[in-house]
């Protein structure tokens, strides 16, 4: 890259679901960045098997554009609440942002995070009213409450002055106007090249590259991604890298990439302005600063907010332990996950009084379940507990974090998801009925009433409600006493395979999670209790034989089909007293104390 190359740094920020990947298909694909690019399908950017399962950006993702003689470097983000400390970072590597918004559901939760964010920051702005190809597409509307939000975050004079552009992300077409019709994408791209600042280049300054990302490779090691903010770097140069802890350890820059379109390509030297990729210091984290090393001129590094919600991790201690994972020792997770706190900011672990268990923090209940997920599939065997929020204190004051929750129902469901609410102490900030016999709340609720309201919902509205929350703020602790839905579990007195037969007579008290010829043992969890309270049951009791009857006669039990446990919901439901075991090929829920009789004893 040329010294005098322009160049645009962006962001492409929203709300979980409002487009982004799919705008950024459209970019790539309109500008032909690699010769296969029409062959690599939907969600180019969601090349995780989690993100393209789930339909939603985990991890921030560069790549990098030309339009005409101007470069233009993207960073898609995710839109989730749980991932914002993947946000947080990566807009300090950037000029500007494009805020997607929905043209039918308007500003979400998360588009007032992370906006609010982008702000503080004091990027320039270009809010992008994406999918006004729907038929319940009300543009002007939502630009109006756009407008709202930015007076509510109180944006400056100049970032309330924001250009709008109307897109259909899937269609692949922008226009400035919703009166002009276009083809393409190029009026987007235009507007970037307006409206964006180039980065500042200070190049006679000492050199100076902010860490906000790693990537491993199999060859040049773990790399550092960032802005160059002042200087310029050369392959070869001695160079340092200033830690938070205000050491600094000098290398030398073995390897350094740029981005052009979706690869990362050698450069022998790059300027102030572009975003890099640098090798050559095995141990470099996120808010390092790579500096000249006689003269350094370290950045401060990004902050973070702190995690919400913590659970245990812990050396599986069921007796199928073992069996399926290959990494099942204390010493491999404790490994696994303060390796994750390399890339993972918005992670905490810390040791407890027991070695073999790990008390891990995060953003929220997915942000977890993510983790966990990635290293079931990694070979890891496990329990994790129940989440539980953290508190904090404050002047001598009790504090919990607090969440704004937004949920769109039908109207013949609103009665069960006040009564809900009600119940985890949410208190209704608004409620309006919107077009197509839907209602609308907003609530703010404690994070604690948030925990396992999903299933619940789900539930009790046949699967219809759509819910977001975000991070409100901390505030005074109403009542410690809080268990809104506590339920009783079904739970396994034997050893052995559960039989159709002994299921069929179980299935009268209540709901199973699991079906016949499934390998089960003592105080494992196998189903819902109809009733609050626990019920010891018996699932691998055979019919006996008779001169009557034959054993073969089981074929004739009718059973409902189980409910299925995936990861979320498992965690969503067990108790205080009960663990999920997560193994790379089973999900299984069990009592803490295995044995019934001291259940009763330590109960």
């Amino acid at each position: 890259m040329q010294e005098n190359q322009k160049i645009r740094n962006i962001a492409i920020i929203a709300h979980v679901d409002h487009g982004k990947t799919t705008l950024v298909d459209a970019i790539l694909r309109q500008t032909e960045v690699q010769r296969n690019v029409r062959d690599l399908g939907e969600l180019i950017m969601d090349n995780m098997d989690q993100e393209r399962e789930r339909g939603i950006t985990i991890k921030a993702k560069n790549a990098s554009v030309m339009h005409g003689e101007i470069k233009i470097n993207i960073v898609d983000t995710p839109g989730h609440a749980d991932f914002g400390g993947e946000v947080e970072r990566t807009l300090r590597m950037v000029d500007g942002v494009l805020l997607l918004v929905d043209a039918k559901e308007g500003p979400m939760p998360q588009t007032r995070f992370v906006l609010r964010k982008a702000l503080e920051l004091g990027l320039r702005v270009i809010v992008v009213i994406n999918k006004i190809d729907r038929a319940e597409a009300q543009p002007e509307e939502v630009v109006n409450k756009t407008f709202d939000l930015f007076c509510d975050l109180n944006a400056s004079e100049a970032q309330l002055d924001f250009p709008v552009v109307y897109a259909s992300a899937i269609k692949g077409v922008a226009t400035n106007d919703l009166k002009v019709e276009s083809a393409d994408i190029t009026p987007l791209l235009d507007t970037i090249v307006k409206k964006i600042p180039e980065p500042k280049v200070n190049s006679g300054d000492p050199l100076q590259v902010l860490i906000l990302a790693l990537f491993a490779d199999n060859y040049k090691g773990n790399m550092g991604i960032g802005k160059i903010t002042a200087g310029k770097i050369k392959k070869s140069d001695n160079v340092a890298a200033y830690k938070k802890n205000k050491t600094m350890i000098p290398f030398k820059v073995t390897s350094l990439l740029t981005y052009k379109g979706l690869e990362r390509i050698e450069e022998n030297e790059a300027y102030c302005g572009d975003i890099v990729a640098i090798a050559g210091l095995d141990n470099i984290g996120i808010g390092d600063t790579v500096t000249d090393p006689v003269n350094p001129n370290p950045l401060a590094p990004p902050v973070i907010d702190e995690p919400t919600v913590q659970m245990t991790f812990g050396v599986n201690t069921s007796p199928f332990a073992g069996k399926e994972g290959k990494h099942v020792t204390s010493r491999v997770i404790r490994e696994r996950l303060y390796r994750e706190l390399e890339t993972n900011v918005s992670l905490r672990v810390n040791d407890t009084e027991s070695a073999d268990t790990f008390l891990v923090a995060g953003r929220g209940e997915l942000h977890l379940a993510v983790l966990i997920e990635t290293m079931r599939r990694e070979g890891y065997e496990m329990q994790v507990s129940k989440p539980e929020v953290i508190f904090h204190v404050k002047d001598g004051v009790e504090q919990e974090p607090f969440e704004f929750l937004m949920i769109d129902v039908p109207t013949q469901y609103q009665g069960p998801i006040i009564e809900a609410i009600g119940k985890r102490k949410g208190a209704l900030k608004n409620m309006v009925q919107t077009p197509g016999s839907e209602m609308h709340f907003e609530y703010l609720i404690p994070t604690r009433g948030v925990i396992g309201l999903k299933g619940l919902l789900m539930t009790q509205t046949r699967g219809t409600a759509v819910l977001h929350h975000v991070f409100d703020s901390y505030r005074p602790i109403e009542s410690k006493e809080f268990n809104p839905d506590s339920h009783g579990s079904l739970i396994s007195m034997e050893n052995g395979a559960t039989t159709a037969y002994s299921l069929d007579n179980i299935q009268e008290r209540g709901a199973l999670f699991i079906g016949p010829g499934i390998n089960v043992y003592q105080g494992m969890i196998i189903g819902e209790c109809a009733r609050d309270s626990d019920l010891d049951v018996n699932p691998c009791k055979g019919k006996k034989l008779s001169n009557m009857r034959s054993t073969g006669s089981d074929d004739a039990a009718i059973l409902t089909p189980p409910r299925e446990m995936n990861l979320e919901l498992a965690i969503e439901y067990i108790g205080p007293d009960e663990l999920v075991e997560v193994t790379p090929d089973n999900i299984r829920l069990r009592k803490k104390v295995l044995v019934a009789n001291l259940r009763k004893k330590y109960g």
